[in-house]
């Protein structure tokens, strides 16, 4: 077994990272109000498209 560490950066964690270094926290947030409302949106076309029995 090796004693070598693997990093994965995610271009998103880095993304989040250069925010918060910069103290950019109202940039911050309006990238993650925006990922939410998609993530709504998703979910709400999904359930909108499923038929009930």
């Amino acid at each position: 077994m090796s004693n070598d560490v693997e990093h994965y950066t995610d271009p998103q964690d880095s993304a989040v990272a250069l925010f918060l270094t910069n103290n950019d926290g109202e940039e911050l947030t309006n990238v993650l109000v925006a990922a939410l409302e998609d993530a709504f949106r998703i979910l709400r076309d999904e359930v909108s498209g499923e038929t009930m029995h």
